[in-house]
């Protein structure tokens, strides 16, 4: 790697994250990054509603829906590098140092091309071996390998377009965070029909397409990561003064790799924790062989096509929690580094109140309009009756999601993603797939959802438990 030299220039004043007022700060910074989600919440469910027209068999839509787990962990290990690189650099700032900050941006970057290199090989070597354990229909292999080896071998734009976000995230510019992630949605979004399909009818001009079917949807995907990374270092080089990244005289730092990932690694566990939880859910689900004559599959994978439906579809309500997370992030750690203990506690009291009004939405949603959301995705008869109980009583446990995830926000900005790393391995290991496997020898595919409900029950208990030590034992000495 070319040697990397970082010079910054000082700001003369204090940054927002410690000025500001505290909900009008949440707002500017968590909003953008919230819209931004939106975006990419758009994109998931549309790169499945095409994929799910690609044929008239639920093949596309099952492969995808089982690649989900491998592709969420790359992403895992992106965001969780992020986590760390964000928590320390904001920290750093609040703190006045300066150079301490860069030191973290250049080797945020150089992990960023490491980790590429790994998910290269993995995309070179083991896609196949993955969908071969996840099921034994053939067909659905290879239509998942096709699209998993595209998303991994061109996985430098989406580690890129995270490390460069997270600079920016760092230092409170969240609008140009959003503009990276919304370029590179959209561009998913235009892009994945034309890649997609030889002829794609918009109504009042049919668009010729390279019809390259399931393998046109990872490549749409990677071009907008490709395209969002490009952005990102325009948009760091013009605007982030705060932080200025020069290919130059740069080793990489031991000692703060490991600072890096201290943070990052529990959060890279714990998304990855989602991917195990994933695979392991989808092997239950499997189990189930009774077959269903209206479509002529057994109840196993119905219930797969529901589940990858329902992740589909939970992104709209998800994925701008984590945009607030993201917004919570800087701001905690900030103030942190800053010593301001008030600012950091009505942060998170602030953003418990939105994440759970806007989580009492989603379950309002997924209550009264089940089958609505499940027609989107071209479903038989028999996939929506599946699917209607799965969006239900999943739903059910939105609002105490919505808690833990602010709640693990402070942690991470403190320093403790150990804490959040232990809730969610207890939510979705010890407990959810435990659950489910028991619940499924009972006979029912309906009763295996309740064990999302259970696992938050568990999840709200710990994360409460270990946020009431983490401020008798920090947060409550801080002096002002």
């Amino acid at each position: 790697m070319n040697d990397l030299k970082i010079k910054t220039t000082e700001a003369p004043r204090e940054n927002k994250m410690g000025t500001m007022p505290v909900n009008k700060l949440l707002l500017s910074v968590s909003l953008p990054m919230m819209i931004s989600m939106l975006v990419q919440a758009l994109y998931n469910i549309v790169d499945s509603l095409y994929v799910a027209r690609i044929s008239d068999t639920p093949n596309e839509l099952n492969a995808i829906s089982l690649a989900f787990a491998a592709q969420n962990f790359m992403i895992a290990v992106a965001t969780g590098t992020g986590v760390g690189i964000n928590a320390l650099l904001s920290k750093s700032l609040g703190e006045r140092d300066f150079k301490q900050a860069n030191k973290v941006a250049a080797n945020g970057v150089f992990l960023a091309l490491c980790s590429y290199i790994v998910f290269l090989v993995l995309g070179l070597t083991c896609m196949e071996s993955y969908m071969g354990w996840m099921t034994d229909d053939p067909v659905i292999i290879e239509l998942g390998r096709q699209y998993l080896s595209i998303c991994y071998i061109m996985s430098f734009g989406i580690f890129g377009e995270i490390v460069m976000e997270r600079l920016m995230i760092s230092t409170g510019k969240t609008n140009l965070a959003m503009i990276t992630q919304g370029v590179g949605a959209i561009i998913n979004i235009v892009f994945d029909p034309i890649f997609i399909f030889e002829k794609f009818d918009l109504g009042f001009i049919t668009i010729n397409g390279f019809g390259l079917g399931i393998r046109g949807a990872a490549v749409a995907t990677v071009f907008g990561q490709i395209v969002a990374f490009g952005v990102a270092i325009l948009l760091n080089t013009k605007f982030n003064r705060e932080i200025r990244l020069e290919i130059r005289g740069f080793r990489p730092s031991g000692r703060m790799i490991g600072r890096i990932y201290a943070i990052g690694i529990p959060s890279i566990i714990m998304a990855s924790i989602g991917s195990v939880m994933n695979i392991m859910f989808n092997k239950i689900l499997y189990s189930y062989t009774a077959v269903v004559e209206e479509v002529g599959k057994a109840v196993g994978t119905l219930a797969q096509n529901a589940f990858g439906a329902y992740f589909k579809l939970q992104s709209f309500i998800f994925m701008p929690i984590f945009g607030l997370n993201n917004g919570i992030v800087p701001i905690v750690a900030y103030n942190y580094g800053a010593q301001k203990r008030k600012r950091m506690t009505k942060t998170a009291k602030l953003g418990i109140l939105y994440a759970v009004g806007y989580m009492a939405f989603g379950l309002v949603a997924f209550q009264f309009l089940p089958e609505t959301l499940l027609s989107f995705f071209n479903m038989q008869p028999a996939e929506i009756a599946v699917g209607i109980p799965c969006l239900r009583t999943i739903s059910l446990s939105f609002i105490m999601a919505g808690f833990c995830i602010i709640i693990g926000s402070v942690f991470q900005a403190l320093g403790k993603s150990i804490f959040s790393m232990f809730v969610s391995i207890t939510r979705q290991l010890v407990v959810l797939i435990p659950a489910a496997y028991l619940l499924s020898k009972l006979g029912s595919v309906d009763l295996v959802w309740w064990a999302f409900p259970i696992a938050e029950v568990a999840s709200v208990i710990i994360s409460a438990i270990f946020f009431i030590r983490l401020y008798k034992t920090t947060i409550s000495k801080i002096p002002q």
